[in-house]
């Protein structure tokens, strides 16, 4: 039987690269860079299955024109919004992500940003490292204390809850969530959490807020400079997300003036590009999408991806299917 031909559009750890290998006709992109459009709509005509990541926009372009030959996009990541999915519907396509495995990592990373943004470890270190520390004093670069602060999570599912966890448990901090449906009332006991309704209801109650919810249209800039005015003005703002969620214009006007105490951010809304604003920005804390940036979870990722792949192949129901 001739073997699925697939296409890896970024390479992959080669453990997973090695699995995939054996199981499917497997086309690597090796320069390692993101896919264009045009790249993507051949592949479209080309190949049985796509696995796709992040930096790849799937439009409703890549679908049209007909003689779509594929029929599966086995998406490596939880989010998915990089990926039209109506235009996949229509073309027969089916779209998987790999939930569950990355969100201790991102929720690991959601706690990195927040304390370090916090006790301006960021800015602590560049004083080091550019030999301008000079000695221990009294004022000395004075943060903000974590333990025992209000923690805001907006979108409470794995990865908001996994956070919950870590900043309640671990730091005494009061959860305060908002989420687009109704949280069981045992999973909100469970951290000790309380849910609003809104998220304009949320930010004023909250010395940090931490984004958990989908990328996508809509909640396209769902942080606007509206919302960060509702903020406290000491407090801090955390996107392990999508940059799509927040308006990084907005948000470098209220890091100036001083609307809020400053931000984390590990993804941004056009990446790898990051506006000057903020990176000229002191009080911000910057990372380069690492949230699921570790061997053991970018491996399950993949891992999963491959489940989901082989699944639908053998004429099962792929387990994280999204469309």
């Amino acid at each position: 039987m001739t073997r699925p031909k697939i296409l890896v559009t970024r390479r992959w750890p080669e453990a997973v690269e090695r699995k995939l290998a054996e199981d499917f006709d497997l086309h690597l992109n090796t320069p390692d860079t993101p896919l264009g459009e045009e790249a993507l709509r051949a592949a479209m005509r080309d190949y049985d299955a796509i696995l796709p990541t992040v930096t790849d926009r799937l439009s409703a372009a890549v679908f049209a024109g007909g003689a779509v030959r594929t029929k599966i996009l086995a998406n490596y990541g939880v989010g998915f919004s990089h990926i039209d999915t109506e235009a996949a519907r229509a073309a027969g396509v089916v779209v998987t992500n790999t939930p569950d495995v990355l969100s201790d990592c991102t929720a690991d990373i959601a706690m990195t940003l927040l304390l370090s943004v916090a006790r301006r470890a960021g800015e602590g270190e560049r004083e080091l490292r550019e030999g301008r520390w000079a000695g221990w004093r009294p004022t000395h670069l004075i943060g903000t204390k974590v333990t025992g602060a209000t923690l805001g999570i907006i979108g409470f599912g794995r990865i908001g809850q996994a956070v919950a966890q870590r900043a309640h448990f671990g730091f005494g901090m009061r959860i305060v969530v908002q989420n687009r449906s109704r949280v069981a009332e045992e999973t909100l006991a469970r951290y000790g959490a309380v849910q609003v309704g809104s998220v304009d209801e949320l930010l004023p109650l909250c010395d940090f807020v931490s984004l958990h919810c989908p990328g996508g249209a809509a909640n396209r800039h769902l942080i606007d400079a509206r919302r960060l005015g509702l903020m406290r003005k000491g407090a801090f703002l955390v996107n392990t997300a999508r940059g799509e969620v927040v308006d990084e214009t907005a948000l470098a006007a209220a890091l100036r003036a001083g609307t809020i105490a400053g931000a984390g951010l590990d993804v941004f809304d056009r990446e790898p590009h990051v506006p000057d604003d903020l990176l000229s920005a002191p009080n911000t804390v910057l990372l380069p999408h690492l949230g699921s940036a570790s061997r053991a979870t970018r491996e399950a990722m993949g891992f999963r991806a491959v489940e989901n792949l082989t699944a639908f192949f053998e004429g099962r129901p792929p387990r994280d299917r999204v469309v």
